[in-house]
């Protein structure tokens, strides 16, 4: 890209799993997640991304279901690579998966998806989706070697994981956010480098987005409990429209 070319933008898609997360607290209707989505596509998201666990501790397939009757925008559906939620995929077809790690234990998906020890089990739901029109990303670590085994699957898109640099700017470690950044920032050019198109996402506040942002290779970012926590006291679509605007001025350089 030349010096004079300007940078691609930067898409928005936002998780909307924590609003399901409340209304299951509680039981019953409310808050819906699908209207959450709805609102979030008034305030500017580019696309609308939920997690059904087989817990079903946040959206459930029925969630998916109205959510894509209820708008037109793209909607990415994460997984874990398990045979129930292959069919819900096949049945549904959302516009993309993103194939993720899941363990039951843990609160929200912690590191990316080892696709380079476990690309025998990754690779047929790879193919079983792209077979069917679906698109797939890998929720990965930000390393050569991931993106290198995600290109031999056949993944066209990429999704980095941005955790470890988040809590380091959250806990105010300069050093070791610089550290993290310039990982996700080397993963992003491979990638791209690679023919993939690059998401990032995982744990992005107002204060980390900007750097994360500004990565000319970085398509898409993907946010979620941020925005939902945010919403308690700015409202969802304040938030997220604050959120959009911060990616979009550090990718125009303003």
């Amino acid at each position: 890209m030349s010096a004079l070319a300007p940078r691609p933008i930067v898409r928005l898609g936002v998780n909307i799993d924590h609003v399901a997360t409340i209304r299951n607290a509680r039981g019953g209707p409310h808050p819906d997640p699908v209207r959450a989505a709805l609102l979030a596509a008034q305030a500017g998201a580019d696309g609308i991304t939920l997690h059904v666990r087989e817990d079903r501790r946040h959206v459930r397939e029925d969630d998916l279901a109205r959510l894509s009757t209820a708008i037109t925008l793209p909607i990415n559906l994460e997984m874990a690579c398990t045979n129930e939620m292959l069919a819900i995929a096949l049945a549904l077809k959302p516009h993309a998966v993103c194939l993720v790690p899941e363990r039951r234990e843990e609160r929200t998906t912690e590191g990316g998806l080892d696709v380079a020890g476990q690309h025998s089990t990754v690779a047929p739901f790879v193919t079983r989706l792209r077979d069917a029109g679906i698109r797939v990303s890998l929720f990965i670590d930000p390393h050569p070697v991931q993106i290198a085994v995600a290109q031999a699957l056949g993944a066209p898109v990429v999704e980095l994981h941005t955790g470890a640099y988040c809590e380091a700017v959250a806990t105010g470690d300069v050093q070791r956010a610089e550290a993290e950044l310039r990982l996700i920032s080397d993963a992003a050019r491979e990638g791209a480098a690679r023919g993939i198109e690059v998401h990032a996402g995982h744990g992005i506040t107002f204060d980390s987005v900007g750097p994360v942002a500004a990565i000319p290779e970085i398509r898409e970012l993907n946010i979620g409990h941020f925005l939902v926590g945010e919403a308690i006291f700015i409202g969802l679509e304040a938030a997220i429209r604050r959120m959009k605007d911060m990616m979009l001025a550090v990718r125009s350089g303003a």
